[in-house]
């Protein structure tokens, strides 16, 4: 199966509990406890080895905190990946859609110092895979789900 290795990714979280939290330089922040997806790109050099190191960060592998996500991943679990393979910048659309849903919340500033989106972290008190698939659907995006993390599946994407 021939994957692209460049693309969006939605990284959706479960918080066990509530938690005030340091976001580096932009401030302390409450989480409720619930489900959040953060929205982020992987067009870069590395492509989808991104979401890799997300992974690294949140078992702490990875002490280094360069964005925002890399506060709140060693407090929550991720418990899906949904990739998207594609060379566009479909990331802020994805997150503005989003937003739109009833019953999602935003946190506002979340990961998105590099455009002009209200956030790119959303919050929902129940799960957020059926939510984020649907919209990737109604905007016209094919997704790609991983329930579990395995290194093999990840590989297959980031090489």
């Amino acid at each position: 199966m021939n994957h692209n290795r460049k693309g969006v990714y939605v990284l959706i979280l479960k918080l066990d509990e509530e938690s005030n939290i340091q976001i580096g330089k932009l401030g302390k922040f409450q989480f409720r406890k619930g489900f959040y997806a953060y929205i982020g790109s992987a067009l870069g050099t590395g492509g989808f080895k991104r979401v890799e190191r997300h992974f690294n960060v949140s078992t702490g592998k990875n002490p280094t905190r360069k964005w925002h996500i890399d506060y709140l991943l060693p407090k929550s679990k991720i418990i899906n990946v949904i990739l998207i393979p594609t060379e566009d910048t479909i990331e802020c659309e994805l997150a503005r859609n989003l937003r739109k849903i009833s019953g999602i919340s935003v946190i506002s500033g979340f990961g998105c110092t590099d455009c002009r989106c209200e956030t790119h972290l959303i919050y929902a008190e129940n799960g957020l895979k059926s939510v984020i698939i649907e919209a990737c659907n109604n905007i016209g995006i094919k997704s790609i789900v991983i329930d579990k993390y395995r290194v093999p599946v990840m590989s297959d994407y980031a090489r």
